[in-house]
C-alpha cells in the first residue's frame, strides 16, 4: 500500500480546513473522496484535491466506495456517533471530530462497536498539539514546575454579535455551545496533564439575547492528584485573558496568545509548504520562573501533523491511536454533568 485513501465526510470548516489538509500532508496518507451535497464545497474539493471522489451522501460512500482505508467525521455534532457506527458498520477505522458525541452514552456505544468490530477509533483532540500546551507537558515532564497545584486555562474570543450557526442558535441535542465546542478542547488537556477529576463545578450563561446555546462558561475540576483546573471559555470577552497560567510548588508558567496553527490553516497554508509550522516569534513567548526571578522562555512548535501521521502509524504500523476514544468518552461525561446543574437561564 503505498498511500492510505481516507474518506472526509462532511467538508465544512472541519473538514476542508483541518483534517484535510493535514491528510494530504502526510506522507502515507491521501484525500481519496469526500462526502457532502453542496455542489460548491464539491468544486471546492475536486480543486483542492485532484482526483478525488466526491459523494453525496456518507451510506452511499459506505456502501459503494471500495478504495478507503480510513473514514474522518468532520460533520455537525450531532451526526458524530450515528455516522462512526455506520462507519464501522462497513468495515473501517474511524476517526471522529470533536465532541466524539453529544452524549457519553452515544460515545460508549461507539467505543464498543469498534471494539467489537476490531477496528481503530480515534478522536481528533487536536489541541494535544497547540504549541502552549506542548510547552507545558514539557516542562511538568522535566519537573521545572514542581507539583503543579492550579491550572489556568482560557479560550476566549470577543464576538458581541452572534454569527447565527448552528453552534449557536442549536440546542442540548445538536451538541450546541461554547462548551461542547470549546470546552471539548479544555477538559480534554486538563484530563490529559492531570487525569482523573473528583469535583466539578460550572457557570453557564446566555449572554447575548439571540442565541439559544451558552456562549459564555466557566469550569474549575479538582483532580485526584490534588492539582485545580480553572477553566474559562467565552465568546463575549472584551479584554482576552492569558492562554494559560500554570502556578507550581517552585515555578509558574504565562503564555497569552493562541497557537498559530488554526489561523495559518484557515488561511490556506499548509505544514508541508517549506516554511517552519507551528512556530511563535519571541515576542510571543511564555514567561517562566517565581517571585522577582522571571525570564522569557521559547514555546515549542505546535504539530497537528503528528495527529494524522499518529493515526498512520495506526493503520500501517500497529501503534496505538493517537488519542484513546476512551479519554473523549471522559470528557463528555464531565461536559454532560456540566451542562446539567449549571444550565443557563432561558
Amino acid at each position: 500500500m503505498d498511500q492510505l485513501a481516507v474518506a472526509v465526510v462532511g467538508y465544512g470548516l472541519a473538514g476542508s480546513v483541518f483534517h484535510a489538509p493535514l491528510i494530504a500532508a502526510d506522507p502515507r496518507m491521501r484525500v481519496a473522496a469526500v462526502v457532502t451535497s453542496s455542489q460548491e464545497r464539491a468544486e471546492q474539493a475536486r480543486a483542492e484535491h485532484p482526483g478525488v471522489r466526491v459523494w453525496g451522501s456518507a451510506q452511499e460512500m459506505f456502501v459503494e466506495d471500495e478504495d478507503v482505508d480510513l473514514a474522518v467525521i468532520a460533520t455537525p455534532n450531532r451526526s458524530h456517533a450515528p455516522l462512526a457506527l455506520q462507519a464501522l458498520a462497513a468495515g473501517l477505522p474511524v476517526v471522529v471530530d470533536k465532541p466524539f458525541a453529544v452524549t457519553a452514552a452515544d460515545a460508549e456505544e461507539v467505543v464498543e462497536a469498534a471494539a467489537r468490530a476490531d477496528l481503530p477509533l480515534s478522536v481528533f483532540q487536536n489541541r494535544r498539539w497547540d504549541n502552549d500546551f506542548l510547552t507545558v507537558r514539557a516542562l511538568m515532564d522535566a519537573g521545572e514546575l514542581g507539583e503543579v497545584r492550579r491550572f489556568e486555562s482560557r479560550f476566549e474570543r470577543w464576538r458581541p454579535v452572534s454569527k447565527g450557526g448552528w453552534r449557536e442558535v442549536g440546542d442540548a441535542e445538536d451538541g450546541a455551545g461554547i462548551l461542547f465546542d470549546l470546552g471539548s478542547h479544555l477538559v480534554d488537556q486538563a484530563l490529559t496533564l492531570f487525569g482523573p477529576v473528583t469535583e466539578v463545578y460550572a457557570e453557564l450563561d446566555r449572554r447575548r439575547p439571540e442565541v439559544a446555546a451558552d456562549d459564555d462558561a466557566f469550569i474549575a475540576l479538582t483532580h485526584a492528584n490534588g492539582t485545580r483546573s480553572h477553566l474559562w471559555m467565552s465568546a463575549l470577552a472584551p479584554q482576552l485573558g492569558p492562554r494559560l497560567r500554570v502556578l507550581g510548588a517552585t515555578n509558574g508558567y504565562t503564555v497569552s496568545g493562541l497557537d498559530p496553527q488554526e489561523d495559518d490553516l484557515r488561511a490556506g497554508r499548509r505544514p508541508n509548504g517549506g516554511n517552519p509550522w507551528g512556530t511563535v516569534t519571541p515576542d510571543r513567548w511564555g514567561t517562566f520562573g517565581a517571585g522577582d526571578e522571571l525570564r522569557t522562555i521559547p514555546t515549542l512548535p505546535g504539530d497537528y501533523p503528528a495527529f494524522y501521521a499518529g493515526m498512520a502509524a495506526t493503520l500501517l504500523d500497529g501503534a496505538p491511536v493517537p488519542v484513546d476514544p476512551r479519554d473523549a468518552v471522559e470528557t463528555l461525561r464531565i461536559l454532560e454533568y456540566a451542562r446539567h446543574v449549571a444550565e443557563p437561564p432561558s
